[in-house]
């Protein structure tokens, strides 16, 4: 069976979102940052991102990794991009060049577009958009954002998907990638296509399966 660990308050949602999609039975086992524990090696801690045994299956202390019937694979990325070729049917790569298309958007998302999505989540999420360093860190974010969203912008001019004019794993490795940015509104509506795009992908079934379980989380947190 399938194991995949991390919770969702992480980039695990990615994973998550595909083993829904690909309608896996899986284990679920939700590692904590370490960091957002006051003592992660304390006896009462939840199981984390440094507890011993989780790094006997990552010692990179880091979230996602799954454990598919003794195959450890790390990377939320890889992992999706793995999960795909593996039981992907239409969400996976026809050829060697959608398999091409597929690795270079993922590695676009992480090359071109997290850093700054990141940015802006953080700045949002912790309560600094409205302070004067954070409309800098937002306005600094957003405008190196303006040319990948570009870049996307054409890609999906003719097509609703990123490959193959169908959802496969590259929509869901650059859409949750993209969604760090969503809070943005005023700037999606500079991107129709890309705006359009993300509410296509959000509206799957998977994906709000997805999101019930992050909501979920972070109310019993």
């Amino acid at each position: 069976m399938l194991t995949i660990y991390g919770v969702y308050a992480s980039r695990a949602t990615r994973t998550l979102w595909m083993a829904n999609e690909l309608g896996l039975e899986f284990s679920h086992v939700p590692v904590v940052q370490c960091y957002k524990l006051p003592d992660p090696l304390a006896a009462d801690a939840p199981i984390n991102t440094l507890s011993p045994d989780f790094l006997k299956v990552n010692p990179m202390a880091l979230i996602p990794s799954i454990d598919d019937d003794g195959f450890i694979l790390h990377e939320s990325l890889a992992i999706n991009l793995y999960l795909a070729k593996k039981y992907g049917g239409d969400l996976g790569p026809k050829d060697v060049q959608e398999d091409a298309q597929m690795t270079q958007w993922s590695l676009f998302a992480a090359t071109a577009l997290e850093a700054d999505t990141l940015k802006v989540a953080s700045t949002v999420g912790g309560g600094q958009a409205e302070t004067e360093q954070g409309k800098a860190t937002l306005d600094v974010a957003l405008r190196t954002l303006k040319r990948p969203f570009a870049v996307l912008e054409g890609q999906l001019a003719d097509t609703d998907y990123i490959v193959g004019n169908r959802f496969t794993v590259a929509d869901i490795n650059l859409a949750e990638v993209v969604r760090y940015a969503q809070s943005q509104t005023a700037f999606f509506e500079k991107y129709p296509k890309v705006k359009a795009w993300m509410e296509r992908c959000q509206a799957r079934p998977a994906f709000k399966t997805m999101w019930a379980g992050r909501a979920a989380e972070l109310a019993a947190a």
